[in-house]
């Protein structure tokens, strides 16, 4: 009940900031617009490049925007706050705390995931449907495993920023491991092009690496290119929402190990 608690308030207070909201859905939709005429140009250059037709390749595109802030693709959310106690020192009063210091971010992670699911994941889709020619899933299961799939990416999103910040304990500021992460996130995550499109063996490594995760995988699974039986089933050696799962569980568990080598010791900064 305390970790939902968390999660309620951390969504509560993402609520709070309509102006910012509704300014980056607009910045949302005005991208998904110039993106998808581009991949439009593209894809009429060369219809079915990587396996998608020009409505998958335009959905694609309305599918990345609204997982771009849901599953920080860019970084941010309790990043932001975990940096600032470092800063402070009050990253001491979090380790006192009578709960689990991973869980506790954890628990708001998935509270600002989910306002930003329900505002900035919906609206630029609804508005990209509008314009555009889209392609919705076809069969009622797909959403409940596009749903799982999203809540899984959230989840190795955090792990990953998780590790990046408590890299603060040695470098007192992670802004440096963040900026490499954004760069490396962007690519391999499918956001700048699905990773399909990547020659050779580095289509073969982005396949694999956790970033897939986050957006090529549920893009994915939203466009059916792996049916309902192929998202329980196999995914290479992997089940498609397994390898998703696997990542997020290897991520955690990095996280934890992390965190107990960071706590050992003692630094004081500043006295």
């Amino acid at each position: 009940m305390l970790y939902a608690a968390v999660a309620r308030g951390s969504f509560r207070r993402y609520s709070t900031y309509r102006a910012a909201t509704v300014a980056g859905t607009f910045t949302n939709t005005v991208f998904g617009i110039i993106l998808a005429s581009s991949f439009l140009a593209l894809w009429q250059a060369r219809p079915n490049l990587g396996g998608y037709d020009q409505s998958q390749a335009v959905t694609y595109i309305w599918v990345s925007q609204s997982l771009l802030v849901t599953v920080a693709v860019w970084g941010g959310g309790f990043q932001d706050d975990l940096q600032a106690r470092f800063r402070s020192g009050d990253i001491a009063v979090d380790l006192y705390r009578p709960v689990d210091f991973q869980c506790w971010w954890l628990a708001s992670d998935l509270g600002r995931a989910a306002f930003q699911a329900l505002v900035r994941g919906t609206v630029p889709m609804l508005i990209g449907a509008l314009v555009f020619r889209v392609r919705l899933p076809e069969h009622p299961l797909t959403w409940a495993l596009f749903l799982c799939s999203v809540l899984l990416a959230v989840v190795v999103s955090f792990g990953l920023r998780f590790l990046v910040s408590i890299t603060g304990f040695w470098l007192h500021d992670s802004e440096g491991v963040r900026s490499v992460m954004l760069v490396v996130s962007m690519f391999f995550s499918g956001m700048l092009l699905p990773i399909g499109l990547f020659p050779g063996w580095l289509g073969d490594l982005g396949r694999v690496l956790p970033w897939a995760a986050l957006v090529q995988v549920p893009a994915d699974i939203f466009l059916e290119r792996r049916s309902a039986g192929a998202a329980l089933g196999t995914f290479g050696t992997l089940g498609t929402l397994g390898f998703q799962l696997g990542w997020a569980a290897v991520l955690l568990a990095a996280g934890r190990g992390a965190q107990w080598l960071a706590t050992r010791k003692v630094v004081v900064q500043g006295g």
